[in-house]
């Protein structure tokens, strides 16, 4: 077993050894730590009682190193190098300013809001690599958790103690009807109207979803639902082919053309989703995290 290291040995200690070395002066060696002389010598003589042996030797007023000073010195500056590298290492391998930045989003984000931020993030580190990740409100805040991606754009989640989420901007629920249906010359539209029409939605997990879900309840009925999908585009095609009509959120419209049509709906199924950005708490000095903070602060206030 080995002999444990004395708790007088520190990291800190072992760098006023190695300034004094380089240095060779007591003065010299505080002026470079930024520190006191006398606490450069307190560090000296608490090292000598730490490994046990004399390090040094007075001559006159001067502090002069020995062989033991000498070697102490070798295996300090290996040892404060790999420690720095695990450092570096344990931060990258955690996601904590690294040269990548995954973010997780909502696929309805990609449309607009996503390039916008990630070209703006590549202005401000322009050697950062942006990867993203896609997945519904659930799949990317079970993520976060986890420190599988560095960021979420979703729908505000729930407060929760690790999380922190800023919000970015709000968007209004819409009935969505293919081209030409009988709903596309109403100015609004009443879910009691719907009873005998066929659905589509978004599985569970999608903020859309809980909203579907929501605006049918205060319709007081279920609708029937023939098809779940797991992406709003593959959702917005089956509504544009006439598999079922659906409530989507202003964001995509426009991108199916005119084949599919956002009606707004009667006052008492309105709803908006509040969209923002989270990342944990523990990591809210990340540099990466704190550029893309501000990048979304600027997009908030210039309202993109």
């Amino acid at each position: 077993m080995r002999d444990r290291i004395d708790d007088e040995i520190t990291f800190r200690k072992l760098e006023v050894l190695l300034a004094f070395m380089e240095t060779g002066n007591l003065a010299k060696a505080a002026e470079a730590l930024n520190v006191s002389t006398v606490s450069v010598h307190r560090a000296l003589h608490s090292l000598e009682q730490g490994v046990r042996c004399a390090l040094f030797r007075h001559e006159g007023r001067n502090l002069r190193s020995t062989e033991a000073a000498q070697m102490l010195a070798d295996v300090a500056q290996e040892v404060i190098t790999l420690m720095s590298d695990g450092i570096r290492a344990t931060r990258e391998a955690a996601g904590y300013s690294s040269d990548r930045l995954k973010i997780g989003s909502l696929y309805s984000l990609t449309i607009k809001t996503v390039p916008g931020i990630v070209v703006d993030i590549k202005v401000r580190k322009p050697t950062l690599h942006v990867e993203l990740v896609l997945g519904s409100n659930v799949e990317l805040i079970e993520k976060l958790k986890r420190n599988e991606i560095d960021a979420a754009l979703t729908a505000m989640p729930d407060a929760e103690p690790e999380i922190e989420s800023i919000p970015l901007f709000e968007d209004d629920i819409f009935f969505a009807a293919p081209a030409g249906s009988r709903y596309a010359r109403q100015n609004q539209v009443d879910l009691r109207d719907c009873r005998e029409e066929t659905f589509v939605s978004l599985g569970e997990g999608f903020a859309t979803y809980h909203g579907f879900v929501e605006a049918f309840r205060v319709a007081n009925y279920t609708p029937n639902v023939t098809m779940r999908t797991g992406d709003i585009f593959s959702l917005m095609n089956l509504v544009s082919g006439g598999v079922g009509y659906t409530l989507l959120p202003g964001r995509v419209r426009g991108v199916f053309g005119d084949k599919v049509q956002f009606i707004p709906l009667e006052a008492q199924y309105m709803m908006r989703q509040t969209i923002g950005v989270s990342f944990l708490r523990a990591r809210e000095r990340d540099p990466n995290l704190l550029a893309l903070m501000a990048v979304c602060r600027l997009r908030t206030r210039r309202g993109d």
